[in-house]
């Protein structure tokens, strides 16, 4: 998965980056620019927004490419200011973002940087160290990087119609054209996130920023069931087993994945699994129910939800759970995140009584407790 759609702290990484935009008063649109085989990913980002975002852009080959995309995308809006920041860089704070806006009062651009504080050595051919690199006056070049709009999107177009693409950041391209940029002081938190390594880093932070939110714990409770039609499987908790009967449904009627489902809605208030996917959309029949269940998880995670563990109980006299269990134990815990003992599945008959005694249907209740930020707090956000 491509970095920036890495879940961290509940959230996806991209996620932190512009929702710490979209809450400054001094940013009124927001565009996103993203690989073509992306667009699926971002939408189950289902990213919080109190100003316009944009239908994202179609990047290029390069990060030069890309940038260029989305200056050409946002021209309708005639902006004065536009800043370019890395989706990978999830901690960048308000006050950077600020301070980079009131620099281009004085300044045609200008960037968040970090002045080296480490000793810096050239290597030679065979290893070893060829010369120590003067630090004095070097900074490292962080995002955003603001420029006044009409300049860098001339300055983009220009090096673009010369063949130039390798620039590594908006600023070198800025200093080829003769655009003078400003260096804003940044701090050491605003990372980009690279590796895997980096990743763990980030949601250990997130984890210990979380200390700092009161949490609760919240309880969802869904119930749902499918009568039986002519067929020879069920699917059971994202588990397909044979029997004599399917259960009838415009998706696949996996009666344990829409009662959890609705138990997940359930903790944060957000309606029912119908409201979500009617049942008269043709685009969810035969639909597979893990699809519903993975976008209860992703509204749970937008509210800075964790989810701590689900049970469901089945009501049915056949087929047998038990056989099964490991399995649908495994699915629903791959798909929430959670380890396989904080799935519990348990079955019973109803000893011949009711719709499921006479095997018309199966019925399934499900419980899902989820740890929140209490009141009105978001998820752990100490970087803005």
């Amino acid at each position: 998965m491509p970095k920036q759609y890495a879940v961290i702290g509940g959230a996806p990484v991209i996620n932190y980056a512009v929702e710490t935009f979209a809450a400054l008063k001094s940013i009124t649109a927001v565009q996103i620019i993203i690989h073509p085989d992306d667009d699926q990913l971002l939408s189950d980002c289902a990213i919080r927004s109190s100003v316009h975002i944009s239908p994202p852009v179609h990047g290029g080959a390069t990060r030069q490419a890309s940038v260029l995309a989305g200056l050409e995308a946002i021209a309708p809006m005639a902006p004065d200011l536009v800043l370019i920041h890395d989706a990978a860089r999830p901690f960048v704070s308000g006050e950077t973002i600020e301070k980079v806006i009131a620099a281009l009062a004085i300044a045609p651009g200008a960037i968040a940087a970090v002045p080296l504080a480490d000793t810096l050595k050239r290597a030679g051919s065979d290893g070893t160290i060829a010369a120590t690199i003067d630090r004095a006056g070097l900074w490292r070049a962080q995002t955003p990087q603001g420029f006044l709009y009409g300049a860098i999107l001339q300055a983009h177009r220009a090096a673009a119609a010369a063949g130039r693409h390798d620039f590594t950041d908006d600023a070198a391209l800025a200093e080829w054209a003769g655009i003078k940029v400003a260096l804003v002081e940044d701090n050491a938190g605003n990372v980009k996130i690279t590796t895997a390594d980096d990743i763990l880093a980030a949601s250990r932070r997130l984890v210990a920023d979380m200390t700092t939110v009161t949490m609760e714990t919240r309880t969802g409770s869904g119930f749902d069931v499918h009568r039986f039609t002519y067929g020879d499987h069920v699917w059971l908790g994202g588990i397909k087993i044979p029997h004599t009967h399917k259960l009838e449904g415009h998706s696949d009627a996996d009666v344990v994945l829409h009662a959890l489902t609705d138990a997940l809605l359930g903790v944060i208030g957000d309606g029912d699994i119908g409201q979500h996917f009617p049942p008269s959309d043709p685009q969810w029949k035969g639909a597979a129910s893990m699809l519903f269940l993975a976008d209860a998880a992703r509204r749970v995670a937008a509210k800075g939800g964790r989810i701590i563990n689900v049970d469901i109980t089945v009501l049915a006299e056949a087929p047998r759970i038990g056989p099964h269990r490991p399995a649908m134990q495994e699915a629903i815990s791959q798909a929430l995140g959670l380890t396989v003992d904080r799935v519990g599945i348990k079955a019973t008959t109803t000893e011949g009584m009711g719709f499921t005694g006479r095997r018309e249907g199966i019925a399934a209740m499900a419980t899902a407790t989820v740890m929140l930020p209490a009141g009105d707090a978001q998820r752990p956000r100490s970087h803005r």
